[in-house]
């Protein structure tokens, strides 16, 4: 059997045993068995592969971590965490937990002799078929003779291989097609114990999703319910601003080790957050607004803010730095609006279009000088620059609101008040 089954396919048996290479070409251990997490609806995500290093210590390489996988070898990039690896009780092991179940196949026993993934976007994978073998029921010398093999899709056997995966409760099995806030509104009904059960089989971004729109007390308590090591993985899926509000509301020791297991370039960007006081801008900004250089060209900052991770208020304007284009950048040179980029020819280069009547504002500006900043620019986000003319991020208005709002009012929301406060503390 190939390890291609289509364009984009890999069957998972004979990922088994090839050679795991960082980026210098060095080799960093062996595939031993792919990690896929159940999920309420649709294919399984597959988080990752548990790769076995020389010392047979086996450890856990996100599938974000995965750059290539070929014939001979699998190719990664970035760090990688040594710790040894734990399964958790939301994840199966292909290889150790499907290969070789008996299932029933239209009245006939077959059992599981491959699966196959699929990359169904950039680094996402999810599985795809399932190889069976049917199990005649005649038997010759005590020995089981084979039957034929079949390629059938993954829905063919989802319910009956991951049944004991996944919870039978109908009410859940909907979170999987529900907006955040929706899926937020029904974990903050639960009790915290089926609250703490659903969350654990939900997915890691759906559950960052849903954590961003509950009220910070309910954020607080269930991040606290969820093993440490989820509880991370979380966090490096919510937007560095939210996680960096979240963590300062967490017990010093909690907060330190949970930044200490995030991915290391995740956790600096919090860390970096956490410098400022919470009411700034500093406090208020996230540190990934786009970023290009005075020489990229209008076609490339479309490209850009099309997305579809941007909010319309990340994607409303392209900042323009010397290199490093990453915050902290190189010398803020000034900010290109997306209506001006839509003018403008694809070739021309968005040095030429700067406002060089925006000004920036500083990290420590409190939320009344944001917000009056907002009301004179009549803007939906504006840049942050420290005193050696870095870009360090951008407060967008959706991060002023939250901060402006009375505390409780995501609760009041849960709680179905729509009603908006009398007083709103402007600073």
């Amino acid at each position: 059997m190939p390890v291609v089954n289509s364009a984009h396919s890999v069957f998972i048996s004979r990922l088994q045993g090839l050679q795991v290479l960082d980026a210098s070409g060095d080799q960093v251990g062996k595939v031993r068995d792919v990690v896929v997490q159940a999920r309420l609806a649709g294919r399984p995500r597959v988080r990752g592969l548990v790769v076995e290093l020389f010392a047979r210590r086996r450890i856990f390489v996100p599938m974000l971590r995965v750059h290539a996988i070929d014939l001979n070898q699998v190719s990664i990039v970035g760090v990688v965490d040594t710790r040894r690896f734990t399964k958790r009780a939301s994840e199966v092991l292909v290889m150790d937990d499907l290969f070789d179940r008996e299932i029933q196949r239209d009245g006939r026993k077959a059992s599981i002799f491959d699966v196959s993934m699929i990359e169904v976007r950039n680094r996402e994978w999810e599985l795809y078929e399932v190889a069976l073998r049917d199990i005649p029921s005649t038997r010759r010398f005590g020995l089981t003779p084979k039957g034929p093999m079949v390629i059938v899709p993954w829905s063919a056997v989802a319910g009956e291989v991951l049944d004991a995966e996944q919870s039978t409760d109908s009410k859940l099995a909907q979170l999987a097609d529900m907006k955040p806030a929706d899926v937020a509104r029904e974990l903050y009904e639960m009790d915290p114990e089926r609250r703490a059960e659903v969350a654990s089989a939900l997915d890691d971004e759906q559950l960052a999703d849903a954590f961003q729109e509950l009220p910070e007390d309910e954020q607080v308590d269930l991040l606290q319910a969820l093993e440490k090591e989820r509880a991370a993985d979380v966090l490096d899926e919510m937007d560095p601003d939210d996680a960096a509000d979240l963590i300062s509301d967490l017990p010093t020791e909690l907060a330190e080790e949970l930044l200490s297991r995030m991915e290391p370039e995740e956790a600096q960007d919090v860390r970096n957050l956490l410098k400022y006081p919470e009411l700034t801008a500093g406090g208020m900004m996230t540190p990934e607004p786009v970023i290009l250089g005075a020489d990229d060209t209008v076609a490339k900052a479309l490209a850009k803010v099309r997305h579809q991770d941007l909010t319309p208020a990340l994607s409303s304007m392209v900042f323009v730095t010397r290199q490093p284009h990453d915050t902290p950048s190189g010398r803020y040179l000034g900010g290109v609006h997306l209506q001006r980029l839509l003018r403008e020819p694809p070739s021309l280069q968005i040095g030429q279009m700067i406002d060089n009547d925006l000004q920036p504002l500083p990290p420590n500006a409190g939320i009344g000088e944001v917000s009056r900043y907002f009301a004179t620019y009549n803007l939906v986000i504006a840049p942050v620059v420290n005193p050696q003319n870095q870009l360090v991020g951008a407060v967008t208005v959706d991060d002023l609101l939250d901060h402006m709002l009375p505390p409780d009012w995501r609760g009041d929301q849960m709680e179905g008040s729509g009603e908006p406060d009398a007083e709103v503390n402007h600073g």
